[in-house]
């Protein structure tokens, strides 16, 4: 009967129940903020007169010698505590006596886990953002160096119009800065503080909580002490957070796994992020973006879990809400690892830009061009135009060729309204560089995007 609750209890808990009602081990990753939580409130409590001077003083030293056990491992976390709050009171009891018991006094563990959790997620809200920061300056840099890099640009994976690679990889950058967008927003609406709300319905003791808050470095003390220690929307946003920036990372993957094979030849990652066969010598896969791929799958199945578990639970708290650590957990380590190596393939990726020039010389990409040519130097409604180009590309797939290399007598045959003033409008690079509306992929246009993201992540303070 070593629990700390086993009062009105007259048989011991079973070692089965023990296994499957402890947190301990995996929610002690919360032990710095639980130390903190706790200090907090003791000097709180010191400022209120329900604890004295000694009695502040002995609890703090006290929690000094617990970290230095838990940071050099002599602590021994057992199941039999259930979670890291009893661990560590049972401890510090043990080390100051019945003062440490007093530590308790006008909170609960609901509102000491919620505190607990809640900073441990706002710090990952600001250390991901910091890593997004890290992947954006790779991004945006090779971005800066490939402005006249051309490439095709595709819609339904079929070649569509020519785009430089800046403007390509600068679409990436646009993911990323919603991703550290949407971080700093979390981290703006859930800085409150649940300390206080002890077990549901507040305390009667004289507390301050926006002292503890302050302490803590909340803006604000949270409104509603019964909603406050059952929610957990602050660990579902980290989860959606990760999840769409997963997605992104995904989606860029698929692209450099694609353009690392033999039929795109785009790109080339280095050894360093490369893997061999077992089987096969000439083979390097791209395990790296293969891997990213799949664990966005891992981290989306983590979001639906919580959005599952907290989907039917009556306030307040509930033991299910004990399901909400081991995801957030799991995918703010997946996130933190998937920036940090996306961040150094990119940096070292080889960028074959013969091959994207090559490639754009297939599927016709200056098609549009020609249109467009038709409505703004002959007048020609649109629609009638898309229909002539149309035919201009069934002559150069008769033909052989691309309608980017198609001859002036050729062009003449398809409509005798077409001149010899169209030949620049079918070149590439002219094709690239005249789409120069606002957001377009002209190598002015993505200058003007490099210099704007490069102004955006100078200004981030994270």
């Amino acid at each position: 009967m070593d629990k700390m609750w086993s009062g009105r209890f007259s048989e011991g808990a079973s070692s089965l129940l023990d296994e499957f009602n402890a947190s301990i081990m995996f929610d002690r990753r919360l032990y710095k903020e639980d130390i903190e939580g706790s200090l907090a409130h003791a000097s709180m409590l010191q400022a209120q007169g329900i604890l004295n001077a000694a009695e502040l003083t002995a609890i703090q030293d006290g929690m000094a010698e617990v970290l230095s056990e838990i940071e050099s491992g002599m602590f021994e976390w057992k199941i039999s505590d259930e979670d890291l709050h009893m661990a560590i009171e049972k401890r510090l009891t043990a080390i100051i006596g019945e003062t440490g018991g007093k530590l308790h006094t006008a909170r609960s563990r609901n509102d000491q886990i919620a505190v607990d959790f809640r900073r441990y997620v706002l710090r990952k809200d600001r250390e991901i953002a910091q890593l997004l920061k890290s992947l954006l300056e790779v991004v945006v840099e090779i971005a800066s160096k490939h402005t006249e890099t051309l490439i095709p640009g595709m819609t339904h994976l079929q070649h569509a119009q020519p785009i430089n690679f800046g403007f390509h990889m600068l679409a990436y950058a646009s993911m990323f800065k919603r991703d550290i967008e949407r971080l700093e927003d979390s981290r703006r609406r859930n800085n409150v503080s649940p300390l206080g709300c002890a077990a549901l319905a507040g305390t009667p003791h004289n507390i301050n909580r926006e002292m503890t808050a302050a302490t803590l470095g909340f803006d604000s003390v949270s409104v509603n002490c019964l909603d406050t220690v059952s929610d957990r929307d602050f660990a579902l946003e980290i989860l959606f957070n990760i999840s769409t920036m997963m997605m992104h990372i995904s989606r860029l993957s698929e692209e450099i796994i694609l353009w690392s094979s033999y039929e795109f030849g785009f790109v080339e990652l280095s050894d360093a992020y490369s893997t061999g066969s077992s089987i096969m010598p000439q083979k390097k896969n791209p395990d790296v973006p293969e891997l990213l791929r799949g664990k966005t799958g891992r981290v989306n199945g983590n979001l639906i879990s919580l959005l599952t578990v907290m989907k039917g639970l009556p306030l307040a708290y509930n033991k299910d809400t004990q399901e909400d650590k081991e995801g957030v957990f799991d995918s703010i380590d997946t996130a933190e690892l998937s920036l940090k190596i996306l961040a150094e393939a990119l940096k070292t990726m080889t960028i074959k830009a013969d091959n994207m020039a090559k490639a754009c010389q297939k599927g016709h990409l200056t098609a549009t061009d020609l249109a467009d040519y038709l409505v703004q130097k002959c007048g020609v409604p649109f629609r009638e135009t898309h229909f002539i180009s149309g035919k201009a590309v069934a002559r150069a797939e008769a033909l052989g060729i691309d309608v980017s290399a198609m001859s002036f007598d050729e062009l003449q045959k398809v409509d005798d309204r077409i001149k010899e003033d169209v030949m620049p409008y079918l070149a590439l690079k002219h094709s690239m560089n005249a789409r120069e509306s606002q957001g377009g992929t002209s190598t002015l246009r993505t200058m003007e995007q490099v210099v704007q993201f490069q102004n955006y992540i100078e200004g981030l303070s994270l």
